[in-house]
């Protein structure tokens, strides 16, 4: 059941749209003007609580006490492995510790403390962080998304929190319109958005091996017999130990992890206060900057080339964002503040006072300024600690794997929600064990950390990320928090600088390894810009061909359509008039379902959806023909529902649709505004919320004809409802040239045959599916 459609702008039907209303007690039917029935179900809708509604404290604290073991372990493990990495070539110059020191303290103050905790994470889409959830929050003041399906009700909905710029603020207004007509513009903030995201997951395969291999390698002290083969092998084994408990979910592997991480902060704070003590407190000096000036002037450019290994002891840093949804910012400030800063520093602090007099372990710098007799405890510790430190990273992978499935940036996969408790915690089957294979084929082959690339490739994902974070939120300050040009300015001055100085230093040593990571996102970049190419021209090619309104009339009106019982669910992806696939099937099957529910699942760029916001509908004329078009909405982090609560939860917001389209009916059938296709998401939505009494007063007296259309409703449903699922198959037009002929025939087609098919992600029956073909040229 398949064939070939050109594309054409053949019968282009606009999107009904009529201003919102404001009802009041007294308003009678006479007086109630009529507005168009998506309007109706989105004014309705009652306000409720986000995602990012401030928590009671134990539920805060329960929840920074399990960041602590998810979020922190890759940036609070740093201390293993900074000052050897820096001074490469050993310590020439005591007084070049205390620069050293001053730069790790200022450089977590600057990026992790005023950067992350109290700037990017403010910049959260209703409680998620991430890039994506930086280009979702973009997208929604700005028409910048690549996919036109924009429609004046999702402003509407409770989660959105949508305050446009006002011609007062001009800069804002000027900024957001140059964004939204710059096709340019639009394509470099998706592929910057993109290849930010790609990285965190490029460095999401190499931090595994990385900390596994580095903390199994130091059982070679007391195991000197182990080949460095056998000691990969443990490494293999506790890696896919590590995965597999992953579908245990992030709260329960964040309570099993937290304790270990929790006494590691307690251990490395506690020898850094006794080393400062006993080896030099002459180290404090390190907090006044000036030493910083020093150290440059005595080493100019091996200072600059040494910041590669400063940089270091931010690793994990963009963790904090990246794993926010599966917390709450007050937890994820209060996690680094409280515990891991402190600990850190003090660490650092120990470990220069100890070189200060011991210039020559710093090759091995934690380990040899240990005390004796916690030596052996802490090295357990340390062990455990830094195979947690990838947790945070694996965490960070399956919720940007998520948000950018549902924005079309990335191929079907099932999304697990593992707490009923915390929501925005997810686990990705494919992604987990995609990631468990490439991370035990990486360490196999390579089998030591300065063969993977002693993590130069590391640093500058690492780097690259946090600047491109940098930019995304200077373009949030400017159109959606309209904050003064002068802290505009400063922030990407600031924070962006010196990001800058740290990548160009993590490029210099480019060329000595660390190319795996940047494989990795190339990989991955390449694979998520095909998918969400297509996806946009197979939505521009539905939209082009969508079919005429007229079109059911004519169905109507014709004598050889049969009608079939029960309810027939056909999904598309068009939420703009009646999809091209309508046709196809009628003219294939000369029959309809007695009641037609045409099914837009859409995901808006927001992590949660009320259930009761969920849905919207209107008739498709002629109403006695009983055909609906119904737009289902989720946000990113929505749990899709399972088909019969999924079909009880569609009918019953149909049948109270009806009712309400019988009140309407009764003050008078007013013409319905035509608007085009151009929705401004960003405008003002007047206040359209039926207060309840009116809301009860609409349901309370149906006519006699709606309720013989609800019994019939229930009736059809009685005896099934059949899903019907347009499967189109894509393929480049005869005119497109080879390069776009390789990326839809082959690279895209080959992603969507292997990957999940759309009724296993929204769970629909194989006995009540029925698919309908459809080959679009594109």
């Amino acid at each position: 059941m398949a064939e070939t459609r050109h594309t054409s702008s053949n019968g282009v039907a606009h999107v009904d749209a009529d201003s919102a209303y404001a009802a009041s007690d007294k308003m009678t039917p006479k007086r109630l003007q009529r507005s168009d029935s998506l309007h109706i179900e989105a004014g309705k809708i009652p306000g409720s609580q986000t995602h990012a509604a401030k928590a009671g404290w134990a539920t805060t604290l329960n929840l920074a006490f399990q960041s602590i073991g998810v979020v922190y372990g890759d940036m609070g493990t740093s201390p293993l492995y900074v000052f050897s990495s820096t001074f490469t070539s050993g310590i020439n110059d005591t007084d070049d510790l205390l620069g050293v020191m001053s730069l790790i303290i200022y450089t977590v103050v600057l990026l992790p403390l005023i950067k992350y905790c109290f700037i990017v994470l403010r910049a959260n889409d209703n409680g998620d962080g991430g890039t994506f959830a930086l280009y979702s929050l973009i997208s929604r003041y700005a028409r910048v998304s690549l996919i036109p399906n924009q429609q004046a009700e999702d402003a509407m909905v409770s989660r959105y929190k949508l305050e446009s710029p006002t011609d007062r603020i001009k800069r804002a207004h000027w900024i957001k319109e140059k964004m939204e007509n710059s096709p340019k513009f639009k394509i470099m903030l998706f592929l910057v958005t993109v290849l930010a995201t790609s990285m965190v997951i490029g460095d999401g395969v190499l931090t595994p091996c990385i900390s596994v291999l580095s903390a199994v390698g130091g059982i070679k002290q007391s195991a000197t017999s182990l080949t460095q083969g056998q000691i990969a092998g443990i490494a293999i084994a506790i890696l896919i130990v590590l995965f597999l408990v992953q579908r245990f979910g992030t709260d329960k592997v964040g309570y099993t992890f937290a304790p270990i991480i929790l006494i590691w902060f307690i251990l490395i704070a506690g020898i850094g206060v006794y080393n400062l003590f006993k080896y030099d407190t002459g180290v404090l000096k390190a907090f006044n900057p000036k030493y910083i000036v020093d150290y440059f002037k005595r080493n100019g450019k091996q200072g600059w080339i040494s910041l590669g290994g400063v940089i270091l002891c931010i690793t994990g840093t963009e963790a904090m964002f990246a794993d926010l949804g599966h917390f709450s910012v007050r937890a994820v400030q209060i996690g680094f503040s409280v515990v891991l800063l402190p600990s850190v520093i003090l660490a650092y602090i120990g470990q220069a006072a100890y070189l200060r007099i011991y210039p020559g372990d710093v090759a091995n710098t934690f380990y040899k300024s240990i005390p004796s007799p916690l030596y052996w405890p802490t090295f357990v510790v340390a062990v455990a600690s830094a195979i947690i430190a990838s947790q945070a990273m694996i965490s960070g992978a399956f919720a940007i794997i998520a948000q950018s499935q549902v924005l079309g940036c990335f191929p079907r996969v099932r999304v697990t929600h593992t707490s009923t408790k915390f929501e925005g915690q997810v686990y990705i089957p494919e992604i987990n064990y995609t990631l468990m294979i490439l991370c035990v084929a990486v360490t196999a082959i390579f089998q030591t950390t300065d063969k993977i690339g002693n993590a130069y490739g590391t640093r500058i994902a690492v780097v690259f990320v946090m600047f491109i974070t940098t930019l995304l939120v200077t373009l949030v300050m400017v159109m959606i928090w309209k904050t003064s040009l002068l802290w505009i300015a400063l922030f990407p001055v600031i924070f962006g600088g010196a990001e800058l100085i740290y990548l160009s230093s993590a490029f210099y040593k480019f060329t000595q390894g660390g190319y795996l990571p940047l494989v990795f996102a190339a990989i991955l970049m390449l694979i998520m810009a095909t998918w969400h190419y297509v996806h946009v021209h197979r939505y521009n090619y539905e939209l082009q061909n969508k079919v005429s309104n007229n079109y059911v009339a004519e169905l109507a009106a014709s004598r050889n359509i049969a009608r079939l019982p029960g309810i027939g669910f056909l999904y598309s992806e068009l939420v703009q008039g009646i999809p091209p696939i309508l046709p196809h099937l009628v003219e294939k099957v000369p029959s309809i379902h007695s009641v037609l529910v045409i099914v837009s699942i859409k995901y808006l760029p927001i992590s949660k959806i009320e259930t009761s916001e969920r849905f919207l509908f209107r008739y498709v004329e002629p109403r006695g023909y009983r055909v609906f078009r119904c737009v289902v909405r989720y946000g990113y982090n929505d749990k899709v529902e399972e088909p019969r609560e999924f079909e009880g939860l569609l009918i019953g917001y149909l049948e109270q649709f009806v009712h309400q389209e019988s009140f309407y009916s009764q003050a008078g059938d007013h013409p319905i505004e035509e608007l085009g296709d151009e929705i401004e998401p960003s405008a003002e939505v007047p206040e359209g919320r039926l207060s309840k009494s009116f809301s009860d007063r609409i349901t309370a007296a149906p006519s006699d004809g709606c309720t013989d259309e609800i019994q019939l409703i229930q009736r059809e449903m009685e005896d099934g409802v059949v899903h019907l699922l347009g499967e189109t198959n894509v393929v480049a037009g005869p005119n497109a040239d080879l390069f776009k002929k390789i990326i839809v025939d082959y690279a895209y087609n080959f992603m969507r045959k292997n990957f999940r098919q759309p009724e296993k992600i929204t769970c629909v029956p194989h006995n009540r599916l029925l698919r309908v073909g459809m080959t679009y040229e594109i």
